[in-house]
């Protein structure tokens, strides 16, 4: 009897491990923008896609120009195109962003260029 109790304990033991790495190879990487990048026009780039908390975003753009290149921000820093106080700010010009389950906002901090457009939100399952 505990030989059937050994299969049941390994074979559940092998299901769960299947189920975890199944999650795990779900992750998705996605580069804003494509080709084109964290640029002007970025904004309405993830219209259509399905994303999941744990999905990584890369964002591309030449760094060094400036600061501040992406924000991560509230609704409100989203609508406003302001940044509070403490917000996570990237700079390096290939900066990843691990998704979490809800929206996420984000944008650039150069004076002007939220205000042109270059914000976006980004809804995680």
């Amino acid at each position: 009897m505990a030989h059937g109790r050994d299969t049941t304990v390994v074979l559940a033991l092998v299901l769960l491990c299947g189920v975890l790495h199944g999650e795990l190879a779900e992750s998705m990487e996605y580069t804003v923008g494509d080709g084109r990048g964290w640029t002007f026009g970025s904004g309405s780039w993830s219209n259509g896609k399905r994303f999941l908390a744990g999905d990584m975003l890369v964002f591309k753009y030449a760094p060094g120009a400036h600061n501040d290149n992406v924000v991560v921000v509230d609704a409100t820093g989203h609508n406003s195109c302001s940044a509070p106080g403490g917000a996570v700010r990237y700079s390096s010009g290939n900066d990843n962003v691990t998704l979490t389950r809800g929206t996420s906002f984000f944008i650039c901090g150069i004076p002007g260029h939220c205000a042109a457009g270059m914000k976006m939100a980004v809804t995680a399952a």
